[in-house]
Order: structure tokens, then C-alpha cells, then sequence
């Protein structure tokens, strides 16, 4: 099937056959193929180490949206510079990054989404986390457990991405309840769905603020 032009994939949002987020996930460690002239200048620039993560999760971006759009993979019209939130021209929806370790996340919907994966057994000093940021709706909580903390950080994360916030300045302000299927930010008055998902060895989330129906959003496992 030959590719479509740039401007074609506008269509494709346009009959979006379902509200559900696209989801792909990538296990991290693999050759990348597709980088840009723009793409390779940046990486020059950054340490042996950022720059294998830079090209590589730039390559699974390009290789996700390129199904997605059915446009070459380095047509891919997508702005994602070092630390900043990748964008796509207007029209073609939104999409958000996260990865951990071993694994590379990428979310995709017609309106903002945030997204965060965290290894399920990731060890880390949660009591300290959770006096930290969570302490005043933790405080009485007797059952607080490693794995509810990293719960609680993995949705805030989704929650900051989706709302283009900033996690210094918002953390604090959104409400978080276990097995809810919302999240609300104190001061600005926001509503953001929540789906949470244990996957194999790592725990998603994903914010957005469509509706949620009743069906899980797909993964799609390219490499694993």
C-alpha cells in the first residue's frame, strides 16, 4: 500500500472509528533505522547516552505514527526536542511519551492524553515519596504499600503531561483516589479520565479527557 501524503492523514482523524486512545509499547534496547537530518544535529549535541534514548524513542514515535497516518516514517511531521512534550501539527491529534528502564510508551488521541509506564518492581523509598508529595491524603491511610504509592506518582505523571503542566508546580494539587477513573486538579477546577493498567512487568497510565467507555484501550507490542 503506497503512503499517503502529508496532508492526507486529517482524514483519518476526521473517521476515527472509536474514542479510545492508541496505545504502542516498545521494549527499549533495539537498533533505531529512522532519524532525521534534524534529529541526528540534535543528538550530536547530547551525551553518548541521552543520545541513544533520544534517537531510539524518536524512532518508535516515527515508526507508531507512521502506521497510524500510513505516511513514511520520516515524513512523520512530529516536533519532540530533548525534554519537551513532542507535538504534532494541528489536526492530527495529540500524543505523549514516557518510558522507564526497559520500555518505551506512546499514547496517542484526538485531544490531549498523558501517559507514564513505571517498571511494577521498581524499588524506591515510597514512604519518603508519599510524606513528600502525598502526605495529606496518605496520612491516615494504614495500608499505604510500595506498589499504591507507584500507583499514585505513575497517574499524577499522566495527569501533568495531559494538562501540559509542570510536576514542581502541580503534584500536589491533583486529587488521586485507588480505583478511581478520574483525577481533579484543586485549582483549576480539571477533570481528567484515568485508566490504569498492569502490563506484564510494568504499570500504565493514561489521562485524557474524553469519555471512557467500556473497553480498555489496546496495546500494541511491536518488538517485544
Amino acid at each position: 500500500m503506497p503512503y499517503h501524503q502529508f496532508e492526507e492523514p486529517l482524514n483519518i482523524i476526521n473517521n476515527y472509528p472509536n474514542r479510545l486512545p492508541k496505545i504502542w509499547l516498545y521494549k527499549m534496547g533495539c537498533v533505531t533505522h529512522v532519524s532525521t537530518s534534524s534529529e541526528l544535529q540534535i543528538a550530536s549535541n547530547l551525551s553518548q547516552a541521552r543520545a541513544k534514548i533520544f534517537l531510539e524513542t524518536r524512532y518508535y514515535m516515527r515508526d507508531a505514527l507512521s502506521a497510524l497516518f500510513n505516511i513514511n516514517p520520516i515524513k512523520v511531521p512530529i516536533n519532540a526536542q530533548p525534554g519537551e512534550p513532542p507535538k504534532l501539527p494541528n489536526g492530527m491529534g495529540y500524543i505523549s511519551i514516557s518510558h522507564c528502564k526497559d520500555a518505551f510508551i506512546i499514547g496517542w488521541h484526538q485531544k490531549n492524553i498523558g501517559i507514564d509506564i513505571e517498571r511494577s518492581d521498581r524499588d524506591f523509598n515510597y514512604k519518603k515519596l508519599a510524606n513528600k508529595y502525598f502526605r495529606q491524603r496518605n496520612i491516615k491511610n494504614s495500608n499505604l504499600n510500595r506498589y499504591s504509592i507507584l500507583k499514585e506518582w505513575c497517574a499524577i505523571e499522566a495527569a501533568i503531561k495531559c494538562d501540559r503542566g509542570k510536576l514542581s508546580r502541580d503534584i500536589k494539587k491533583w486529587k488521586y483516589q485507588v480505583n478511581a477513573e478520574n483525577l481533579y486538579h484543586k485549582s483549576k477546577k480539571i477533570k481528567l479520565n484515568l485508566v490504569q493498567i498492569p502490563f506484564l512487568d510494568w504499570t500504565i497510565s493514561i489521562a485524557y479527557k474524553s469519555k471512557i467507555l467500556h473497553n480498555l484501550p489496546k496495546i500494541i507490542c511491536n518488538n517485544l
